[in-house]
């Protein structure tokens, strides 16, 4: 197994032990994909320290479908709070020394746990270490999370999570460094890895990439009906929140407040485009603001001028794009870190 791709040492670190994994699912309304996700944990060559499969006020027959697993997974409940709040519930109900996530409609590769368990082994020092994955979408493979290894930060990474997320979420975590940082943020529905990375990082980790595909991460069409403005207003949520951590350098504090007015420019283009498309009275006054805001790339404020001048046009060139739901469907593939 080749090592990990990760910051250099100033030395080689001498090789540690295998550590043991705990693998967390949790699960919402996912009894129809729960049991081929926990039966891909169960199934690796290095086997799990346990499993913990934690239902988040799922209504469906989720017990009945973990039913088959016996004693060999631990299950857990909890009403409806979200993913960052039922990860703290498996991680509070965990032993293993590093965590692993596994969605509860996804699936590990056969060695995903032994390859995790050699990186670590060869890279005691590293907190967070995650792979490669493939993408499926309705069962069809379309590309891989990592296309190229430079799209995982090594020199920069304190810098880079601020920027984006270059760490593949379903990734292992060192428990006693999770808790150490106050665990997953229970208030956020989504983008709880992220914050995680941000605080993990900027507080002295470090995070490496075993750059072989052993996760199958799977996207529906049919679940892609999230609120990506609602998204980017938790995304500027979450950057915001970064300003009081104290372990933020100044030096570090113009790039933060960069990655803040970015996200607020694409919150605002969104907007607009909806405004667009719906032919709505603001939609002059949205591309105004979008052009005008800092943050905002050449690009971006190129395309609102040019909506401006010709807002019939624009409308027809992003009802081109296709349908809301394919829409959809593109930006989920884009934004996938």
């Amino acid at each position: 197994m080749t090592a990990p791709l990760a910051p250099p040492r100033d030395r080689p670190p001498e090789r540690g032990h295998v550590p043991t994994f705990s693998v967390i699912v949790v699960a919402f309304q996912a009894a129809e994909t729960v049991g081929e996700a926990v039966e891909s944990a169960l199934a690796q060559t290095l086997p799990p320290h346990e499993v913990i499969v934690c239902d988040d006020g799922s209504t469906d027959d989720l017990e009945g479908a973990l039913r088959p697993f016996g004693s060999r997974i631990r299950f857990l409940r909890q009403e409806h709070r979200g993913v960052g709040a039922a990860r703290r519930t498996a991680t509070a109900a965990a032993s293993g020394e590093f965590l692993v996530v596994l969605d509860a409609d996804d699936a590990f590769e056969p060695t995903r746990l032994e390859a995790l368990g050699d990186a670590a082994a060869a890279r005691p020092d590293l907190d967070v270490l995650t792979t490669d994955a493939v993408y499926e979408v309705d069962g069809v493979a379309v590309h891989r999370c990592y296309s190229s290894a430079a799209e995982f930060e090594i020199a920069e990474q304190r810098r880079a999570i601020l920027l984006r997320n270059f760490i593949f979420g379903a990734a292992a975590v060192r428990r006693s460094r999770l808790l150490e940082i106050g665990g997953y943020d229970g208030t956020f529905l989504r983008l709880e890895d992220w914050d995680c990375w941000i605080r993990l990082l900027l507080s002295g980790s470090a995070a490496g990439l075993v750059h072989e595909p052993l996760y199958r991460y799977r996207i529906r069409r049919g679940s892609l009906s999230w609120d990506r403005r609602a998204g980017l207003r938790q995304r500027i949520a979450m950057l915001e929140r970064v300003r009081t951590n104290p372990h933020l350098r100044s030096e570090e504090r113009p790039l933060l407040e960069h990655a803040i007015a970015v996200t607020r420019s694409r919150a605002l283009a969104e907007e607009a485009e909806e405004a667009l498309l719906g032919a709505r009275p603001d939609a002059r006054r949205l591309l105004v603001s979008v052009a005008a805001a800092r943050g905002t790339s050449a690009r971006m404020r190129a395309a609102a001028v040019a909506a401006l001048v010709a807002p019939g046009l624009a409308a027809r060139r992003l009802r081109r794009r296709g349908e809301p739901n394919d829409w959809m469907f593109e930006r989920a593939l884009r934004s996938k870190l």
